[in-house]
């Protein structure tokens, strides 16, 4: 049986409408994925020799800061990692049972790259160790004992994946232990660290993690059975309506509509809400390179590329995925005598508007000098001047539905932020690089911000020129959107 279920997904890829962007996006994903292998495995190479160096005992100080590493894992996991998809609903009437979808549909976590990809860390660091005179058995009892430690990740985010509120409630915790531990108020690792020496030092500790990856997908397993069945778990739940007129948009007719309806779709959805709370968070992102507590991070290119970040979360999290918002709906709309380019010009406005508020609540940068917020102005300036255009045009050609009511459903696709979007958005960041490498090199730093902003400037100029072309490109795609958009799988 699972041997024909995985026949199922090979034909569904098959026949996607979207099949010539899904192949040319598992390939870019596939030197993606080369590329982190590799630094996975020199990391694990040297990790230890590195240490030595340094002073510090390998394998302790690995230990010692492995909590970090593993909820770091499971926050990534929360946002980037799919949950496994499967037509389940005409399984249901089908003579199969059960227990079957459930294991296939968990089974296929287990092959995720997020699960075997940390084995390109440990596999060298642990041979590193046995080289080094460490105990084979030990060892060997420790690996198991790691390597499980992220399968049980994998199974809690299956768990957390449909609860927010437990998720950022243990972000919460997590990362006051974080500060603590950084201002030296309490070091939490102090008492994890011995749980995870033990795993090495003794023949049983290691056993901890595996009954704990059991326990989980028992649990995962019973929940998932439990909602699998059209009247309950895969039904679509209805809430109280609330009643949000806007009134204050009339006054620009169809455009205010248009807005209306986005402003709509983004307080009244899960997976809307979560691009919110992703844009929000984009504002911090900065503080990895304007505290110059990342060396690489000091360069003046990354500079301007936490600029663009900071003021663009928004931006990219949605607009890469116009008009795939209005997917349950898109038949309906294209039916309707409506002007394309109002519709465009809602999406470009409420992403301006996004972009502008992300600036102002990123003023608290100004504590690490003018030239700081500079870089974030200018790069909002590029934001709303070319990548806003951008993002529009590579939206026509991402013919990817969104289900905006699976926050609550099994096996739905709760994210809101994934690779593909973070994929598109790198050619992105090169311009405005490259832009202001040129101007820092060549001239100064402020010559650089000039180029970009300038850049921004002459994008925002021709606005009315590129709505333009990208309202040609959005009406030659309509129909291929709309067969897309038809798929259920």
């Amino acid at each position: 049986m699972f041997k024909h279920f995985i026949m199922l997904e090979w034909k569904a890829f098959l026949r996607s409408a979207s099949l010539g962007t899904n192949i040319a996006m598992k390939i870019f994903m596939g030197f993606f994925a080369v590329y982190f292998m590799v630094i996975f495995i020199a990391a694990g190479v040297g990790a230890f020799y590195i240490l030595k160096e340094e002073g510090y005992e390998p394998l302790a100080t690995v230990n010692k800061f492995m909590i970090y590493y593993l909820f770091a894992d499971l926050l990534i996991r929360y946002f980037l990692q799919k949950m496994p998809v499967l037509n389940i609903k005409p399984l249901l009437t089908l003579p199969i049972k059960r227990n079957t979808i459930v294991h296939f549909t968990l089974g296929k976590t287990a092959l995720s790259f997020f699960n075997w990809s940390h084995a390109l860390f440990f596999i060298p660091f642990s041979i590193v160790l046995l080289l080094n005179g460490y105990n084979t058995i030990n060892v060997v009892l420790w690996h198991l004992g790691m390597m499980s430690l992220f399968y049980l990740n994998n199974f809690i985010n299956v768990l957390i994946n449909n609860k927010n509120s437990v998720f950022y409630s243990v972000i919460a915790v997590v990362g006051g232990f974080g500060l603590a531990h950084y201002y030296e108020l309490f070091d939490v690792t102090t008492y994890t660290q011995p749980f995870f020496q033990a795993m090495y030092e003794t023949f049983f500790v290691f056993l901890i993690p595996m009954i704990l990856v059991a326990a989980t997908y028992y649990f995962a397993f019973n929940y998932f059975k439990s909602n699998l069945n059209l009247d309950e778990g895969l039904a679509t739940k209805s809430d109280i309506a609330k009643t949000q007129n806007f009134t204050f948009l009339d006054q620009f007719g169809t455009l205010g509509t248009f807005l209306k309806n986005d402003i709509r779709l983004l307080l009244r959805n899960k997976r809307s809400k979560t691009t919110l709370i992703m844009s929000f968070l984009f504002i911090f992102y900065g503080l990895l390179f304007f505290t110059n507590s990342i060396e690489a991070y000091q360069s003046p290119m990354f500079q301007i590329f936490a600029g663009i970040f900071v003021s663009g979360g928004f931006l990219f999290t949605f607009g890469q995925f116009v008009p795939s918002w209005d997917s349950a709906y898109y038949q309906l709309m294209m039916s309707q005598n409506i002007q394309y380019r109002e519709y465009i010009s809602s999406k470009w406005w409420l992403m301006v508007i996004g972009t502008l508020i992300s600036t102002i609540l990123a003023s608290f940068y100004l504590f690490f000098g003018l030239h700081t917020y500079l870089l974030i102005v200018c790069g909002a300036i590029f934001n709303i001047g070319v990548n806003s255009h951008l993002v529009m045009l590579g939206g026509a050609f991402v013919k990817t539905p969104i289900d905006l009511t699976t926050g609550k459903g099994a096996f739905g696709d709760k994210q809101a932020f994934n690779f593909k979007t973070m994929l598109i958005a790198i050619p992105k960041m090169l311009f405005p690089m490259a832009l202001y490498a040129i101007g820092n090199y060549f001239f100064s730093q402020n010559i650089g911000l000039l180029f970009v902003a300038l850049a921004g400037i002459i994008g925002f100029a021709f606005r009315n020129y590129v709505f333009n072309q990208i309202e040609k490109i959005y009406k030659r795609e309509k129909y291929a959107t709309i067969a897309a958009y038809k798929q259920k799988n």
